[in-house]
């Protein structure tokens, strides 16, 4: 089980409660956090699976959380 800092608890909880966010919205609702701290952070979760980021057609950076009741699009086989 990986620990979370305060800062990835606040952005999960966040989008969670938005059901999905942008993240200028993210930006202005965790307002004493930097651009950059809430950028870093969502960049790591995304990395690590735990948000999804895709960019809208209005071009703007969508968060939300993975849905895990879905099976993966992909699939990796080792041969």
């Amino acid at each position: 089980m990986s620990s979370h800092t305060p800062v990835t608890d606040r952005i999960l909880g966040a989008v969670q409660r938005a059901h999905g966010c942008d993240l200028d919205m993210l930006t202005k609702n965790l307002s004493d956090l930097s651009w950059a701290q809430v950028f870093l952070e969502v960049d790591r979760l995304s990395r690590d699976g735990q948000v999804l980021v895709t960019l809208d057609t209005g071009g703007r950076y969508m968060i939300q959380l993975p849905d895990h009741s879905k099976e993966p699009a992909t699939h990796y086989v080792r041969s």
